[in-house]
């Protein structure tokens, strides 16, 4: 999926924003992550965990993932189906305790953005439970740091 232009799609509210974290990272675009999700850092936390906006195009799945930490998600923009069938949509708020396990999708016909924190690791798992891959507050570090090379930027994060 082609990478999105940083306001393609982005409700005026939402948008500025998206202006707001590209300035403060020295980002000039969204951080791919996979198909149809992307991400911009906005915070790496002390002791394990990162803070950021997410970017899923409608129809994105969430994968099976369980949260070493808490993580807090509020929808800025879309909606999203939690795998418990509940939609969640602009302005809702969703906490999952440190362990839960879960998946989601991005539905509707508008870009969802979520402004998410998560505390601790978060491991990606097949349907029996094993671990596929883990993501870490290294790991996420590493990955803006490698984008901001690749484009010439200068890290504005630490």
């Amino acid at each position: 999926m082609t990478p999105p232009y940083p306001f393609d799609g982005l409700r005026p509210h939402v948008e500025s924003h998206v202006r707001a974290a590209l300035e403060r990272t020295g980002l000039d675009a969204w951080m791919p992550e996979g198909d149809g999700k992307w991400s911009l850092p906005l915070q790496f936390i002390p002791g394990g965990g990162w803070v950021e906006l997410m970017r899923l195009a409608p129809g994105t799945v969430l994968p099976l993932h369980r949260h070493h930490g808490e993580a807090h998600g509020l929808n800025l923009q879309g909606q999203r189906r939690l795998d418990d069938g509940r939609v969640i949509g602009p302005g809702e708020y969703v906490f999952e305790p440190a362990g839960n396990v879960d998946s989601w999708q991005a539905t509707g016909n508008e870009p969802l953005v979520l402004h998410v924190v998560v505390r601790g690791d978060v491991d990606y798992m097949a349907a029996n439970g094993a671990v596929l891959r883990r993501i870490t507050t290294p790991d996420r570090l590493a990955s803006y740091r490698a984008f901001c090379a690749v484009r010439g930027l200068k890290p504005q994060l630490a």
